[in-house]
């Protein structure tokens, strides 16, 4: 079939089995082509194709609410309503957002991008349904990895509870990003070789009804067998205690298992969780043989061989991390890592072989990942949790109450700081600055380059007043000599990385080689610029302040970051704190919006953090005559 040349889902409704099969070989087909050019979420995809087909065959989309739990399996559903054509611009700039995206089309009702939201979204949907008098149906669908996470227990806690029509699809691939933990995930280990739980449910019934009524006492013992059916074919059927009408485990390729599965769940009132069993990597060999994730998000790659292709270059800095972190932990027993379902991307997976005793993967769990830090922290441990930005921002309440109040020693090492490019608005992590930065007794660096990234990971360890983040972006580092001896890096002490008198740049991180490379460009116009690297991002260096203050030279903030409560804003406190008002100071950063995907140079672009509007920045600070000096 002819992909390109679909509008809506309505085709599928009259489709055979063997047409639906064939229609399957053609997606996956598709999707193994078109993402080897761009890259993206293929292995959560490939698993996902027989159970989407079947989804928009029995429901009505848009009437019919899907919500794709984190999203990184909703490539099927564009494909499915009318978006196959946009996937040549898949995650790139002002192209085909990777997650579903409310504006892109009617189809995607809830936009996601962390996991575990999709049920609390989808009881507020099946609330308004009722309220409203409508008659349609919820079907949120999340993973086995996303349904460990506490928002997702929340969720179902309420949602049994108030028996609310809901049909629940969990995608049970053994799989999230990373191998699952946790009691959860070892009971639906258990369930996917329970058998049909329905089916001899129903079988028993049957028997039981056949029974001539005796009485009481032989009522009441089948009734007991009834209901101690679960337990024997499923050990703890949590889900039924939960108040929900389960369903499975149900073969997530098999057509014909999954419409028997959700038609009964259509017909069946209250909430209904229907357990579908899928193989990621779904039939293309190199990701259904994936053990270590690479197949779930990736770049481009070779179809034949499944080769990822790799630029080579300077270590990342998730690298240079765990290499720096490793040989701190050989001679510090009180290091201990900590990661929420992120091993691999955080590079933790190396430390774990090396100290798997010191390494905890606690699940998609980042409140309770905070807590557990600051727990082994009043112990006398020291707790390196490496989480990614916009992550953190889900353990916000853990980071005020449980870490920097009780002022506990931990290492929050926050890894995809900054613009992350292609993931979008749901992953770039500009605002861990504004977050971070107001609460009392939290420390902030953020390194110009690899080599101050392990000076920076080694004060952090020995810092041991309190909690302190060290703040670093995605991808490769600069190629910079790395120093063989770790030394401590001063809190509150910049940087001066050019000698200036005109006026000052404020910077730090990425932001460096764009301040750099301006001020070469404005001392060619006669403007004598300094640049500062502001490595430290709190404290602030108060001398170094109170210097340009003295002097009044103009300041110009430059940041990778919200400007909203950001390091610019920092600035503008000291002064007005130090009764500083006459200070001219200039802030670059982030807008207060949200920004989408595309490649990081072309995002800077848009937003304008770029050398040459920094260049027109300075010269509107500094007065014309400046430039004839």
């Amino acid at each position: 079939m002819d992909l390109l040349s679909i509008n809506e889902p309505k085709f599928v409704k009259d489709y055979s089995n063997k047409d639906l099969e064939d229609l399957a070989k053609d997606i996956r087909k598709f999707l193994i082509e078109n993402l080897s050019v761009t890259g993206g979420h293929l292995g959560p995809n490939l698993g996902v194709v027989e159970l989407t087909l079947v989804l928009h065959q029995l429901f009505d989309s848009p009437k019919d609410k899907f919500l794709w739990d984190v999203g990184h399996q909703a490539y099927v559903h564009k494909i499915l309503t009318g978006r196959a054509d946009q996937f040549g611009s898949l995650r790139q700039y002002q192209g085909l957002c990777g997650f579903p995206k409310r504006s892109e089309s009617k189809h995607d009702v809830w936009e996601t991008g962390h996991s575990s939201t999709s049920l609390s979204g989808a009881m507020g949907m099946a609330l308004a349904r009722d309220l409203k008098g409508s008659d349609n149906y919820v079907i949120p669908v999340i993973g086995d990895g996303a349904l460990t996470g506490g928002m997702a227990l929340e969720a179902l806690n309420h949602i049994g509870h108030e028996q609310t029509d809901m049909i629940v699809v969990l995608n049970d691939n053994e799989m999230s990003i990373a191998p699952n933990v946790g009691a959860l995930h070892s009971m639906l280990g258990r369930m996917r070789t329970a058998g049909k739980y329905q089916k001899a449910k129903e079988e028993l019934e049957m028997l039981i009804k056949k029974i001539p009524a005796f009485g009481g006492r032989l009522a009441a013992t089948a009734e007991r067998v009834k209901d101690s059916l679960k337990y024997l074919l499923v050990s703890g059927m949590f889900f039924e205690e939960m108040g929900f009408t389960y369903l499975g485990p149900v073969d997530g390729h098999d057509l014909e298992d999954l419409k028997t599965n959700m038609k009964y769940a259509k017909k069946t009132k209250g909430p209904v969780l229907v357990h579908v069993i899928t193989k990621k990597g779904k039939g293309y060999a190199p990701a259904e043989n994936d053990a270590k994730g690479t197949w779930h998000g990736l770049g481009p790659y070779k179809i034949e061989s499944g080769e990822v292709v790799k630029k080579p270059g300077p270590p990342s800095y998730s690298g240079v991390f765990t290499e720096t972190l490793k040989g701190i932990a050989r001679q510090d027993e009180r290091i201990v890592a900590i990661t929420p379902a992120m091993p691999g991307g955080s590079g933790l997976d190396k430390f774990a072989k090396e100290f798997p005793t010191r390494m905890f993967d606690v699940g998609i769990a980042e409140q309770h990942a905070t807590t557990m830090s600051a727990g082994l922290a009043t112990q006398g441990m020291k707790p390196v949790l490496a989480i990614y930005s916009t992550f953190l921002q889900r353990a916000y309440d853990q980071l005020v109450h449980d870490v920097c109040r009780q002022n506990l020693n931990v290492f929050f090492a926050v890894d995809r700081a900054g613009l992350v490019g292609a993931d979008g608005e749901t992953h770039q992590g500009v605002f861990d600055v504004s977050y971070l930065r107001h609460l009392p007794n939290m420390k902030i660096l953020c390194p110009k380059d690899e080599n101050e990234f392990q000076h920076m990971i080694y004060t952090a360890t020995c810092y041991d007043d309190g909690p302190i983040a060290v703040r670093y972006p995605r991808g490769a580092g600069l190629g910079v000599k790395m120093d063989e001896e770790l030394k401590v890096i001063p809190l509150g002490e910049w940087e001066i990385l050019k000698e200036g008198t005109d006026l000052s740049i404020l910077t730090f991180g990425t932001m460096i080689p764009v301040a750099m490379e301006a001020a070469e460009k404005l001392n060619a116009l006669g403007i004598n610029v300094e640049v500062v690297n502001a490595r430290s991002i709190k404290p602030l260096d108060h001398n170094k302040l109170t210097e340009l203050a003295k002097s009044h030279r103009p300041i110009l903030t430059l940041e990778e970051t919200a400007l909203l409560g950001g390091f610019g804003s920092a600035v503008l406190e000291f002064f007005h704190e130090n009764h500083h008002h006459t200070m001219v100071v200039e802030r670059m950063g982030i807008p207060d919006k949200y920004i989408e995907h595309g490649s990081v140079p072309e995002l800077l672009e848009e937003i304008g953090l770029t050398t040459e509007n920094v260049v027109t920045q300075v010269e509107q600070i500094i007065p014309k005559k400046r430039k004839r000096a």
